[in-house]
């Protein structure tokens, strides 16, 4: 039975509650991995002609059983789910209770909307499916976000400068003397009361993660764009580094590597994750 969890912050007898970012940290370091797995499981990826929806099912337990090991965080992306209706919304719960607790999980809705419902969306994500942290598009200003920063155990990542080919053509407008992207970090750093609060940008634009950085000294970002994407991962996860932490997401040249096997997907995943020990 579904119940809704309040998101109050906590009481005078509560104990001190573990931030997202501090816990992100301290998962890092435990596992001396940097590595975010993203679960786009996409069916014209797979290697099967014809795959059924049990076949995705079946592909997604098999990423995560061959990462867990190397995974600080797991992303599903709503889209791939959202595309199959009610049994997507299912896969998806079936998918996080596969995932449990003891991996950090990060739900790639990209919301962004204002008032009753941007809570709506924070309690379907974080109360509902059990996301630890959400992905949100910042245009609509502080409306969309404060739903979801007011429990200090529940994270952001807000899109800041991101890793698509267009995404220079809003992010990169000069406002009062500064990209808008420089804005919207140093408008997230002024936000992150709870210590909850990350960025998202991508590692093909890596020469631009350091400018963020400036703006935004000590909050985590979560660096997609490397993989298929032809990101540079040596330079995001040392600019993403620097006076903060980094999360690189790989989804595709993890998920679909070599023959799709549960072999290949764990031997990606640790070439991934000895790399960054090696560069760290």
């Amino acid at each position: 039975m579904f119940v809704l969890r309040s998101l109050v912050v906590g009481t005078v007898n509560s104990p001190p509650m573990e931030s997202f970012n501090s816990r992100l940290s301290n998962h890092i370091v435990a596992k001396q991995s940097w590595l975010c797995v993203g679960l786009d499981i996409n069916p014209e990826n797979l290697a099967s002609e014809n795959p059924s929806f049990d076949d995705l099912k079946t592909h997604t337990k098999k990423v995560i059983d061959a990462t867990r090991e190397f995974a600080v965080a797991f992303k599903p992306n709503l889209a791939f789910f959202e595309r199959w209706g009610s049994i997507g919304f299912a896969w998806l719960e079936e998918t996080m209770e596969y995932i449990g607790s003891e991996t950090i999980t990060i739900g790639d809705a990209k919301r962004g909307d204002i008032g009753h419902t941007a809570a709506q969306y924070a309690h379907s994500l974080f109360d509902h499916f059990g996301f630890d942290a959400v992905t949100l598009n910042p245009y609509m200003g502080r409306d969309a976000i404060d739903p979801f920063i007011q429990n200090p155990e529940k994270g952001v990542f807000v899109l800041c400068r991101t890793s698509n080919i267009s995404g220079g053509d809003l992010q990169n407008l000069n406002v009062n003397g500064k990209r808008l992207f420089e804005t919207v970090a140093e408008y997230c750093t002024g936000l992150n009361k709870f210590n909850n609060v990350g960025l998202v940008v991508g590692a093909t634009v890596y020469e631009e993660i350091e400018i963020v950085r400036n703006h935004a000294p000590g909050l985590p970002m979560l660096i997609p764009g490397v993989g298929a994407q032809g990101g540079d991962l040596e330079a995001s996860l040392t600019a993403g580094n620097t006076n903060g932490a980094a999360l690189i997401n790989v989804s595709r040249g993890i998920s679909f590597a070599g023959n799709q096997s549960e072999e290949a997907i764990q031997d990606a995943a640790k070439e991934y994750v000895e790399k960054m020990r090696q560069i760290s």
